[in-house]
């Protein structure tokens, strides 16, 4: 972890997209070469037979995975896997191609180790996208797609959207993520009523039998969260995944006026969510907790509070390559020490 401190220190002198762009093609390079992924894996990667369980019908050999946002494109999900993730949700991806918002578009605040991004949904498009995926597709680990609304779309032609985009990843992908809830696309998270979420599931259930999940805002009035997960449920949702970033820019002193924040100012806020969405769906619903989450400590609460698999994003840039195993190292002590054998006798432990 030292190492990977003296990193940040050269990394962090860059503009975040930057570096971000420089890790990006590092992990292409590690990508494309089976030694470097065998060096990188004996260093981050961590297997415990207590760590692992089904989730959907999907195998996960431990429950950290990586949430959207870091891999775009589908172009680093081999040195992702050697990284020491279980499972990999790429995008967001759109239909059509897209750059994005203008730049700056992504802020870091190291001494809170959190994000604040207005990214925008910049990504290849989802022919190009999934023209890759194909290529490695099946993969040895779950892959999510996480689907999103072009912004040059009007509202009137969200569903038409979210449905083209879908059935471009039908065949390389493992489950699916309609987000509704980045706060980088105009209105886009007026789109997280009752109403649509019903039609947008009823329509994704005509085309798929595979696992699909919400990803809900933080900020939402939790009756209206509940509500639309409810109706997500009903018209075939398999699960929900909480919480998105957030626009409670009071969190994090000198935060811009726009875009979404992450990391570990988000810790508290998210985990609250969660709390409320484990108590009303857990058993009905896979729950994904995604937020804040940078520690095994964090991580096991979580999963303990209902969550069958838990997301890591702004804690990777802040942890560095072998968050993963050390919170799975320390996972396994903290079953040890509840007197669990494996993860998913964990699993809501603090609901009953």
């Amino acid at each position: 972890m030292s190492m990977y401190k003296n990193l940040c220190r050269l990394l962090f002198q860059l503009e975040p997209e930057t570096a971000h762009h420089q890790a990006e093609n590092f992990l292409k390079l590690v990508s494309a070469s089976s030694f470097l992924q065998e060096v990188m894996a004996k260093v981050c990667c961590y297997e415990s037979e207590a760590l692992k369980q089904q989730v959907c019908g999907l195998d996960f050999y431990h429950p950290i995975g990586l949430a959207a946002g870091f891999d775009k494109n589908a172009t680093m999900i081999p040195a992702l896997s050697a990284l020491g993730f279980s499972f990999v949700e790429i995008g967001t991806v759109t239909k059509n191609p897209q750059k994005g918002n203008p730049k700056p578009r992504l802020f870091r605040y190291a001494v809170e180790e959190s994000l604040q991004n207005a990214m925008g949904f910049n990504n290849d498009g989802a022919m190009k996208v999934a023209t890759r995926l194909a290529k490695l597709y099946p993969y040895a680990l779950p892959i999510g797609i996480n689907l999103g609304k072009n912004k040059s779309v009007p509202q009137a032609d969200a569903l038409k959207d979210y449905q083209g985009v879908l059935k471009d990843f039908l065949d390389v992908g493992d489950y699916y993520v309609f987000n509704l809830s980045s706060p980088n696309t105009p209105n886009l998270r007026e789109l997280q009523n009752s109403t649509f979420v019903g039609e947008l599931f009823s329509m994704a259930k005509e085309h798929t039998h595979k696992p699909m999940f919400i990803k809900i805002s933080p900020d939402m009035a939790m009756d209206e969260a509940l509500q639309v997960c409810e109706s997500a449920i009903s018209c075939g949702a398999s699960g929900i995944i909480a919480t998105n970033t957030t626009i409670d820019y009071s969190l994090l002193s000198g935060a811009k006026d726009f875009g979404g924040i992450s990391g570990a100012v988000l810790k508290t806020k998210s985990a609250g969510v969660f709390k409320e969405i484990a108590k009303a769906f857990f058993g009905k619903a896979v729950l994904i907790a995604a937020g804040g989450i940078d520690d095994a400590q964090e991580a096991y609460k979580r999963i303990k509070m209902g969550a069958s698999l838990v997301q890591i994003y702004t804690g990777l840039v802040f942890g560095g390559p072998t968050l993963c195993k050390h919170i799975n190292q320390e996972m396994v002590a903290l079953l040890q020490e509840d007197g669990f054998l494996n993860i998913k006798d964990a699993i809501g432990a603090d609901l009953t």
